[in-house]
């Protein structure tokens, strides 16, 4: 896929983990699936990027400090939006509930939602 199909609305664009430990729980996903963990620079910790044995980084696994500390430990899957402060909106207008954000995320901005059966996913806007 490339970059500009990944980033269509309506795709997935990423996907992580967010937990209260996440060098315990990168070190059980290398032992289970074979992931490598390449660490990433946070304000005075690390969390993971996890990277296949062909060199492709497929997920991260964080650490639930600072604007992820709400988040649940669950595997979040960001699904792009044209425009994510709409989108938060008709979430909430179709039962839906804003579990955090809309707030910038790198160069585009995310919220993180849960849905009327209570699953929970991201939506980001990339920067246009």
């Amino acid at each position: 896929m490339s970059d500009q199909e990944s980033m269509a609305p309506g795709s997935i664009c990423w996907r992580d983990l967010t937990v209260r430990d996440a060098q315990a729980v990168s070190d059980f996903y290398q032992g289970v699936v074979g992931w490598q963990a390449s660490a990433v620079q946070m304000s005075g910790y690390n969390d993971f990027s996890m990277v296949t044995a062909a060199g492709e980084t497929v997920a991260g696994i964080c650490h639930a400090r600072g604007s992820n500390a709400d988040l649940p430990p669950q595997w979040l899957v960001y699904i792009v939006v044209a425009d994510v402060e709409k989108s938060a909106a008709r979430c909430e207008e179709l039962g839906g509930t804003v579990v955090a954000g809309p707030r910038a995320m790198g160069e585009g901005s995310l919220c993180v939602i849960r849905d009327p059966a209570g699953a929970v996913s991201a939506l980001y806007q990339p920067s246009q």
